[in-house]
């Protein structure tokens, strides 16, 4: 297959049909840098439903934010797994930042459209669906491509051929505050990878015997899929039966927060999507659009940085971005569209080409 793909291809789904004797240099990196445009790909929506709550210090709230943070912690993996090989991500290119609404990258999860929007019921069961692994202990799913089974395929390319694992550009955050095995750390051997994958499976997915997060973070939250099943149900996962081990959704009730009534933004974006835009809204979408491009361009050339001084600045400068948008998002989620739905304004997460 073609290495040069978009945020609508199916690549990932193309990499799982070649057999595994055709797991070699070329089809790591290439699922590498699908991988990494997939741990992008949740970020927005999940911010959305963050920055929409009204009460921080919500249940829903934290665990949110802790997700979060596990993603963004995943995708620094990612990268330094495809840079220990030698490859270079491609993060900040409007051809492969994902458009909302609309697939997964890489066809994972076929039939999810994921939107941005305001946290609701709506919005979990989207984020549950996007988290959803192949054998759940709690609920019943159809067979599809998953992300955990995309990571196992990239696991076990990488135990074929561990001697490419060269431990080039890699890059390190100390993210402890945010949870166990949330550090972005050096992949220098086929341990570290093992570690590392094993982390976003299992923080994402749980285990085939658990839903419980095997890393978490300070409040001991489930993995991410349950997580967001306990919010669309209403209600926490307990343990209903021992032999065999069974769970459901029966434990105290867990309401969702007050939040911004954030609509779901059009494809383009609201002007695109038909919705008159005031000068202050479109102000707004603005400087989020730049903070959120220059953020993506931080972190693309953080990773193709070869001096690790250079590369660490760049890294702090796109953190430094990251914290520039929770403002204009949440300003933009207090602003009422026009059209008497009692729908507010978002944030869009559209890339804008860096102006010279």
């Amino acid at each position: 297959m073609s290495s040069v793909v978009n945020h609508r291809s199916n690549a990932i789904v193309e990499l799982m049909r070649a057999p595994a004797e055709e797991h070699d240099e070329l089809w790591l990196k290439q699922a590498l840098q699908q991988a990494i445009m997939l741990e992008l790909a949740t970020l927005p929506p999940y911010l959305c439903g963050l920055w929409s709550i009204e009460d921080d210090d919500s249940d829903v709230a934290r665990t949110i934010h802790a997700i979060v943070f596990d993603e963004m912690s995943h995708m620094g993996l990612v990268c330094n797994m495809l840079t220990t090989i030698g490859g270079v991500p491609r993060i900040a290119d409007a051809a492969l930042v994902p458009a909302y609404p609309g697939p997964l990258p890489g066809g994972v999860q076929p039939g999810l459209e994921v939107a941005l929007m305001g946290l609701s019921k709506e919005a979990v069961d989207m984020y549950s669906r996007i988290e959803r692994p192949d054998d759940p202990v709690a609920e019943d799913v159809d067979v599809h491509t998953s992300i955990g089974a995309f990571y196992q395929a990239v696991l076990e390319a990488f135990r074929a051929r561990p001697e490419l694992i060269k431990g080039t550009r890699q890059l390190e955050a100390d993210m402890s505050g945010h949870g166990a095995g949330n550090d972005i750390v050096p992949l220098t051997s086929l341990e570290g990878v093992e570690a590392a994958v094993r982390i976003i499976k299992e923080q994402g997915e749980g285990t085939t015997a658990s839903p419980e997060n095997p890393f978490p973070g300070p409040t001991g939250e489930l993995a991410h899929f349950y997580a967001f099943r306990e919010m669309f149900h209403g209600r926490r996962l307990v343990r209903v039966s021992d032999d065999p081990p069974g769970f459901d959704f029966q434990g105290d009730e867990l309401p969702l927060p007050s939040a911004h009534p954030m609509g779901t933004v059009p494809a383009g974006g609201w002007a695109q999507g038909g919705v008159p835009v005031p000068d202050e809204v479109r102000t707004r979408l603005d400087t989020f659009n730049r903070h959120f491009s220059q953020l993506l361009r931080f972190l693309e050339r953080a990773w193709q940085a070869e001096d690790p001084a250079t590369a660490e600045e760049l890294l702090g400068d796109a953190i430094g971005q990251m914290f520039r948008l929770r403002t204009p998002a949440q300003a933009l989620m207090r602003t009422p569209l026009p059209d008497g739905s009692g729908k507010t304004f978002g944030p869009e997460f559209r890339y804008v080409v860096d102006e010279p």
